[in-house]
């Protein structure tokens, strides 16, 4: 099992930043890959990120150069850093746990992942 509670979101004006944090607990964190994704009213889950329990990334590619991924398996947190946030990047922010327990090439649908957290608001604002 695992628990994930993310946190970092709220209102901001285009162009600024935030960094969403995903604190993790249950299985060692070091053994599974996360992934973020969001999600707006009416519509499904979208793929955002994901990070290897090693640190490998995959971004999609409508936030490359904006967002970035990463991991401390120190302290058992992800993070997902997005810059130049525009109004299109408003939504309900998720983090995922993978269940395997062995790599298998990057995940990016939602039902790959076993384990979510509540999810965080993002509003960025013109």
């Amino acid at each position: 099992q695992v628990q994930l509670v993310e946190s970092g979101g709220g209102l901001v004006q285009a162009g600024d930043s935030l960094r969403l944090s995903c604190a993790a607990s249950g299985r060692p964190f070091s053994s599974y890959a996360l992934g973020w994704f969001r999600q707006v009213p009416g519509k499904g889950r979208e793929f955002v990120a994901t990070i290897s329990w090693n640190g490998s990334t995959y971004v999609i590619d409508s936030v490359m150069g904006r967002f970035t991924i990463s991991r401390d398996n120190g302290k058992n947190t992800a993070y997902l850093q997005m810059n130049s946030l525009t109004r299109e990047d408003t939504a309900v922010y998720y983090c995922a746990a993978d269940g395997a327990d062995t790599w298998s090439g990057y995940k990016t649908r939602a039902y790959e992942y076993a384990y979510w957290g509540q999810g965080t608001q993002v509003t960025v604002s013109s």
